[in-house]
Protein backbone atom coordinates (compact mmCIF):
# COMPACT_ATOMS: atom_id res chain seq x y z
CA UNK A 1 0.00 0.00 0.00
CA UNK A 2 1.47 3.09 -0.94
CA UNK A 3 0.63 6.36 1.21
CA UNK A 4 0.16 9.37 -0.49
CA UNK A 5 0.51 13.42 0.61
CA UNK A 6 -1.31 16.21 -1.17
CA UNK A 7 0.61 19.78 -1.76
CA UNK A 8 -1.41 20.99 0.89
CA UNK A 9 -0.68 18.15 3.40
CA UNK A 10 2.64 18.26 5.89
CA UNK A 11 3.01 15.83 7.83
CA UNK A 12 3.35 16.49 11.13
CA UNK A 13 4.63 13.52 12.94
CA UNK A 14 5.23 9.58 11.67
CA UNK A 15 5.25 6.89 14.19
CA UNK A 16 7.00 3.87 13.41
CA UNK A 17 6.57 0.51 15.57
CA UNK A 18 7.29 -2.96 15.19
CA UNK A 19 5.15 -6.30 16.43
CA UNK A 20 6.27 -9.58 16.78
CA UNK A 21 4.51 -12.62 17.82
CA UNK A 22 0.46 -10.71 17.68
CA UNK A 23 -1.64 -10.29 20.66
CA UNK A 24 0.68 -12.30 22.62
CA UNK A 25 3.59 -10.65 21.90
CA UNK A 26 5.33 -7.33 21.74
CA UNK A 27 5.67 -3.87 20.06
CA UNK A 28 8.34 -1.62 20.32
CA UNK A 29 8.72 2.35 18.64
CA UNK A 30 11.88 2.53 16.50
CA UNK A 31 12.83 5.49 18.96
CA UNK A 32 12.19 3.22 22.63
CA UNK A 33 9.93 5.41 24.06
CA UNK A 34 7.09 2.61 23.66
CA UNK A 35 7.59 -0.72 24.58
CA UNK A 36 5.02 -3.14 25.69
CA UNK A 37 4.26 -7.03 26.02
CA UNK A 38 0.81 -8.13 24.90
CA UNK A 39 -1.43 -10.05 26.15
CA UNK A 40 -4.90 -11.34 24.27
CA UNK A 41 -7.93 -9.35 26.20
CA UNK A 42 -9.25 -11.73 29.46
CA UNK A 43 -5.77 -14.29 28.93
CA UNK A 44 -3.97 -14.55 31.84
CA UNK A 45 -0.17 -12.53 31.10
CA UNK A 46 1.01 -9.07 32.48
CA UNK A 47 0.82 -6.86 28.71
CA UNK A 48 -1.51 -4.85 27.45
CA UNK A 49 -3.57 -5.34 24.15
CA UNK A 50 -4.90 -3.41 21.15
CA UNK A 51 -7.62 -2.51 22.45
CA UNK A 52 -6.74 -0.43 25.24
CA UNK A 53 -3.73 1.35 23.42
CA UNK A 54 -6.50 2.25 21.17
CA UNK A 55 -8.93 3.84 23.95
CA UNK A 56 -5.55 5.57 25.56
CA UNK A 57 -4.42 6.94 21.84
CA UNK A 58 -8.28 7.70 20.92
CA UNK A 59 -8.50 9.50 24.41
CA UNK A 60 -5.44 11.98 24.70
CA UNK A 61 -6.20 12.56 21.57
CA UNK A 62 -9.20 13.84 21.77
CA UNK A 63 -8.38 15.58 24.63
CA UNK A 64 -5.75 17.50 22.81
CA UNK A 65 -8.92 18.42 19.98
CA UNK A 66 -11.03 19.56 22.86
CA UNK A 67 -8.17 22.17 24.04
CA UNK A 68 -7.96 23.09 20.44
CA UNK A 69 -11.61 23.62 20.02
CA UNK A 70 -11.52 25.74 23.87
CA UNK A 71 -8.90 27.85 22.23
CA UNK A 72 -10.79 28.44 19.29
CA UNK A 73 -14.23 29.73 21.61
CA UNK A 74 -11.74 31.68 23.82
CA UNK A 75 -12.06 29.53 27.12
CA UNK A 76 -9.30 27.42 28.51
CA UNK A 77 -10.43 23.32 29.84
CA UNK A 78 -10.03 22.91 33.26
CA UNK A 79 -7.18 21.43 34.42
CA UNK A 80 -9.33 18.40 35.68
CA UNK A 81 -10.90 17.58 32.28
CA UNK A 82 -10.99 13.57 31.75
CA UNK A 83 -11.65 11.25 29.18
CA UNK A 84 -13.04 7.68 29.96
CA UNK A 85 -13.04 5.46 26.86
CA UNK A 86 -13.91 2.40 26.63
CA UNK A 87 -13.17 0.38 23.29
CA UNK A 88 -15.53 -3.21 23.00
CA UNK A 89 -14.14 -5.85 20.79
CA UNK A 90 -16.88 -7.73 19.53
CA UNK A 91 -17.79 -11.24 17.74
CA UNK A 92 -20.57 -11.96 15.79
CA UNK A 93 -21.16 -14.40 12.89
CA UNK A 94 -17.77 -15.06 13.01
CA UNK A 95 -16.14 -11.85 12.13
CA UNK A 96 -14.62 -9.42 15.12
CA UNK A 97 -15.69 -5.78 15.36
CA UNK A 98 -14.99 -2.62 17.45
CA UNK A 99 -17.35 -0.18 19.35
CA UNK A 100 -16.19 2.38 21.27
CA UNK A 101 -16.76 4.98 23.71
CA UNK A 102 -15.65 7.97 25.07
CA UNK A 103 -17.51 9.26 28.50
CA UNK A 104 -16.18 12.77 28.56
CA UNK A 105 -16.01 14.89 31.86
CA UNK A 106 -15.11 18.61 31.82
CA UNK A 107 -15.99 20.00 34.86
CA UNK A 108 -16.87 23.80 36.13
CA UNK A 109 -17.81 24.16 31.81
CA UNK A 110 -21.62 25.30 31.60
CA UNK A 111 -23.07 21.77 30.00
CA UNK A 112 -24.11 23.45 26.56
CA UNK A 113 -20.49 25.28 26.41
CA UNK A 114 -19.06 22.02 27.18
CA UNK A 115 -21.18 19.87 24.54
CA UNK A 116 -20.11 22.66 21.65
CA UNK A 117 -16.54 21.82 22.32
CA UNK A 118 -16.91 18.04 22.23
CA UNK A 119 -18.50 18.38 19.00
CA UNK A 120 -16.39 20.14 17.18
CA UNK A 121 -13.45 17.97 18.97
CA UNK A 122 -15.10 15.18 17.35
CA UNK A 123 -14.72 16.38 13.86
CA UNK A 124 -11.09 18.16 14.59
CA UNK A 125 -9.52 14.55 16.18
CA UNK A 126 -7.85 12.94 13.40
CA UNK A 127 -8.33 9.33 15.62
CA UNK A 128 -12.54 10.38 15.44
CA UNK A 129 -12.48 10.96 11.72
CA UNK A 130 -10.64 7.48 10.95
CA UNK A 131 -13.26 5.33 12.72
CA UNK A 132 -16.20 8.44 11.24
CA UNK A 133 -18.43 5.57 9.72
CA UNK A 134 -16.35 2.01 10.20
CA UNK A 135 -17.85 1.78 13.82
CA UNK A 136 -20.12 2.28 16.30
CA UNK A 137 -19.35 5.51 18.53
CA UNK A 138 -20.63 7.05 21.31
CA UNK A 139 -19.40 10.50 22.90
CA UNK A 140 -21.07 11.29 26.12
CA UNK A 141 -20.48 14.49 28.29
CA UNK A 142 -20.85 12.94 31.58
Amino acid sequence: MTTTTTAREKVLYTAKTRTTGGRDGASRSSDGRLDVKLSSPGAPGVGTNPEQLFAAGWSACFEGAMALAARKRKIALPADTAIDAEVDLNLADGAYSLRARLNVSVPGIERELAQAVVDDAHQICPYSKAIRGNIDVTISLV
